[in-house]
C-alpha cells in the first residue's frame, strides 16, 4: 500500500486545490520542499474556527491539525505526483492560536507527530516546533506547515 492509498484507508482525502495567492503553495530547493502553512479545510472550507482553550477543545484542535498536515502532503503530492516520492519528513511547525493561559500546543502537535509515524513509518519521523498565537489567518485554530525531503 502507497502513502496515498494509507491516508485513504485512515478516511482522509488529498485535495487537489492550489491557493490562489502572491505565494507559493510549495518551494522545491535541491531535494528539500518547503511547504506553506495550511489550515485545517475539507473541500475549501474551515472545519474549525476559533482560539483552543475557549471555543475550540484541545481533540478539535488535534484533529484542525492532523487535516492541516494532510493539506501540506496534498501539496507534495500536487507538487511531485505521489506521496511515494518522500524520503523524509524534515520538520513541521504547529501554530495554535490559543488563550494566553493555554500551554499545551506541544500536545495539539504530538497527534501530528503519532500520525506522521502512523502514515510513513521511520520516513515520518521528524523535528518539530509548537507554537502559540493570539490568532492566525481566517479564524482557523490551527495552522501547519512543513519541510519534506523527496527523491
Amino acid at each position: 500500500m502507497n502513502y496515498e492509498e494509507k491516508l485513504e484507508s485512515m478516511g482522509y482525502k488529498l485535495s487537489g486545490q492550489a491557493n490562489k495567492r502572491i505565494f507559493e503553495d510549495g518551494v522545491r530547493i535541491g531535494n528539500l520542499i518547503f511547504i506553506s502553512g495550511n489550515a485545517a479545510k475539507v473541500d475549501g472550507v474551515l472545519k474549525y474556527q476559533g482560539i483552543v482553550g475557549d471555543t475550540v477543545s484541545m481533540e478539535e484542535a488535534q484533529d484542525a491539525a492532523k487535516i492541516a498536515f494532510v493539506n501540506c502532503l496534498a501539496t507534495v503530492r500536487n507538487m511531485m505526483g505521489s506521496l511515494n516520492s518522500i524520503k523524509k519528513i524534515v520538520n513541521i511547525k504547529g501554530y495554535v492560536a490559543s488563550t494566553p493561559d493555554f500551554i499545551e500546543q506541544p500536545e495539539v502537535m504530538n497527534e501530528v507527530s503519532a500520525f506522521a509515524l502512523e502514515v510513513f513509518g521511520e520516513v515520518g519521523r521528524h523535528s518539530r516546533v509548537s507554537l502559540g498565537a493570539s490568532s492566525l489567518p481566517g479564524g482557523t485554530p490551527v495552522e501547519v506547515e512543513i519541510i519534506v525531503e523527496v527523491e
